[in-house]
């Protein structure tokens, strides 16, 4: 059931590694979901064991070859394991974050057409109290955390018999997750054997020089585990085999200090938005030394990063030569560029300048890039602003329920990313916006930067706009602070923008990855969904 390369799906991703004897030692933060007696230990071999017996249960409840099999719960790597069992007995998981509102939870989960729902009674409630019967959207749920009334208990679906394993052909749908969903309801991205284990899970496979993970590493995650992200950074993991990976299930710094005093990690990735609530974690008078001392690596993908907070996690390192990778692709496309920064690249503060918007080159042997204008769709000149395409054997292969909206994005081999940029004469590309939030003589996404740079207490600052009045500030600072009086001084020589309105961090909308959600915020506190950019390709 494995090619000599590489598991040939994943259904047979941990047996795979385990018959080759890999001894990566998995820590959780929590036990798994749907198996909290299991302990937070793990090696490769007992996880391959561990996606057998889900796949008698998930068989059990009627899933067969060729049907979807839902997954919405609670972000944990758990996701992995059971879209792994779905995987094995030839079934397509549909991976959905189970905190989305219940009616784009609904939504989701009609698109995808599911025979099986995997989720938990607390989800299956409280969309119920919302007004969205999750029950009738499957032929079959089952329950992971206790019964619920008409829904089957995975307790009671334990201990079947374990299925043959199923091996798909490489070309054919292997799994699908939805996008983060800034500009409005997730699309559900279909990826096969071929794009995501053939294609781009090879870039995290390959022992780069500095970004590849060795051997003698300890590597940590706290991503959102229900993205295609999660897929590409364990098939990774799995094949260069560190020591050992610590899998953090949620974004609290209390968290965080638990698992890294334990085990200091060397080789970290996390969301942007995680990394902002860590930097508290920098912040402590008490500590005796900070726990992302012993960090090579650091990895963010997902959203752009400010750049105090890449400075400041750099500095936190004790080795002499860390860095930042600073990654940026789609769920569509995965990975497209990536960039390498370090203390240096970091030590101006306050310009006008790209930092960490300059996201590097296309990778090389595996992403083709260009900028084109929105109208023609010719290429523009180096310098000029327009929509970015990008060309990849890792292309996804549909939208599930969307395939107009899928055609409408892939121009033959090429994809319109829907970003808006610009790419220097040697050929490395600057992110400027979302074409949907554009506003034209300025970039949202470098204002932010200059503002976080220049306000040491701004957590988070967003600028939105409509056609016919001033660009609005939205921003959030630490404590709840305000100078007005820095804020004239920081925005001096920007552009005109609209007096700031100020939100709590948590008053702020976002995806289940962490982003803003732009268009949410711009309808809540403009009133209207008007923008400047075309949207056509959101």
């Amino acid at each position: 059931m494995s090619g000599k390369g590489g598991p040939t799906g994943l259904g047979t991703l941990f047996e795979h590694y385990a018959q080759r004897g890999h001894r990566t030692v998995f820590h959780l933060s929590r036990p798994f979901d749907f198996a909290p007696g299991l302990g937070t230990e793990f090696t490769v071999s007992t996880l391959a064991g561990l996606v057998e017996e889900a796949s008698a249960w998930i068989h059990a409840a009627g899933a067969r070859a060729g049907d979807r099999v839902a997954i919405a719960k609670g972000s944990h790597w758990d996701y992995l394991i059971l879209a792994c069992a779905a995987a094995r007995i030839g079934a397509l998981p549909v991976l959905v974050a189970g905190g989305l509102p219940a009616d784009t939870l609904a939504t989701v989960l009609k698109r995808a057409e599911p025979r099986v729902l995997i989720t938990t009674a607390g989800i299956l409630a409280s969309s119920a109290e919302a007004g969205s019967d999750l029950t009738s959207l499957a032929e079959a749920v089952v329950s992971i955390d206790g019964p619920h009334p008409g829904v089957l208990d995975v307790a009671d679906l334990r201990g079947g018999r374990v299925p043959p394993a199923v091996e798909a052909a490489p070309y054919e749908p292997m799994v699908a997750s939805h996008t983060s969903g800034t500009t409005g309801v997730p699309k559900l991205v279909v990826h096969t054997a071929d794009t995501i284990l053939g294609h781009l899970g090879r870039t995290e496979s390959i022992p780069w020089p500095i970004v590849g993970m060795k051997k003698k590493d300890t590597v940590a995650t706290a991503v959102a585990f229900n993205h295609m992200r999660m897929i590409t950074w364990s098939t990774g993991t799995l094949r260069l085999e560190p020591k050992r990976a610590l899998i953090l299930a949620d974004a609290d710094p209390a968290t965080a200090e638990r698992m890294f005093r334990r085990h200091r990690p060397t080789y970290l990735e996390a969301l942007p938005a995680t990394y902002i609530g860590w930097e508290a974690l920098l912040d402590d008078p008490d500590a005796p030394d900070n726990v992302f001392s012993d960090v090579r690596l650091f990895v963010s993908t997902f959203d752009a990063m400010h750049p105090p907070t890449v400075r400041r996690f750099l500095h936190a390192s004790r080795r002499p030569l860390p860095s930042w990778l600073q990654g940026w692709g789609q769920s569509e496309t995965g990975p497209m560029t990536f960039r390498l920064l370090t203390r240096r690249d970091l030590e101006e503060q306050g310009g006008r300048h790209p930092t960490t918007r300059d996201v590097g080159r296309p990778i090389p042997g595996f992403t083709k890039m260009a900028v084109v204008d929105p109208a023609t769709m010719k290429r523009v000149p180096a310098g000029t602003p327009g929509v970015v395409l990008a060309r990849t054997n890792g292309r996804c292969v549909g939208y599930l329920g969307e395939n107009e909206r899928w055609r409408s994005k892939a121009l033959g081999r090429w994809w319109n990313t829907g970003d808006w940029g610009v790419v220097s004469r040697g050929g490395s590309y600057r992110l400027l916006d979302r074409e949907v939030d554009v506003i034209p003589g300025m970039s949202c996404i470098e204002l932010e930067d200059v503002l976080a740079d220049r306000l040491p207490d701004l957590l988070e600052a967003v600028v939105i706009g409509i056609p016919g009045q001033l660009p609005l500030p939205v921003v959030c600072t630490r404590g709840g602070t305000w100078d007005e009086v820095a804020w004239q001084q920081a925005t001096a020589d920007l552009p005109t923008l609209a007096e700031p309105l100020r939100l709590d961090w948590d008053d702020i909308p976002r995806t289940s990855t962490g982003k803003v959600r732009r268009l949410e915020l711009r309808e809540r506190l403009l009133g209207e969904d008007a923008t400047f950019g075309t949207g056509r390709w959101t």
